[in-house]
């Protein structure tokens, strides 16, 4: 299984919302996140600065990278720009993480 962490950013005054749409989380966008390979996602959010903290669980066959394709995911994107930075294209601004400590 392949773990990967990123952070994102929220909006001021955004939070509830951010909450709200994610708790009603499309079937088709869970679905498309599962085909690729997604078994485990989690995101965090620190209200003190609007951060949000990403991680993935994913099997090693994933095709996770493949999911900006598909029209879902775009839909995802353009629902949720409106709250989060941004690209010009409506992705989040994503910034990878790198692990500097694991223990199980």
């Amino acid at each position: 299984m392949q773990e990967i962490a990123f952070t994102l950013k929220l909006k001021p005054g955004f939070e509830a919302e951010y909450q709200r749409r994610h708790d009603e989380i499309w079937p088709e966008l869970a679905q498309a996140l599962s085909d690729a390979g997604v078994r485990e996602y989690s995101i965090f959010l620190d209200r003190s600065s609007g951060l949000l903290f990403g991680v993935q669980k994913r099997t090693e066959n994933h095709t996770a990278d493949q999911l900006p394709a598909l029209p879902v995911m775009k839909r995802w994107w353009a629902y949720m720009a409106d709250i989060m930075e941004t690209n010009p294209d409506n992705s989040p601004v994503a910034i990878p993480l790198e692990r500097v400590f694991h223990m199980d």
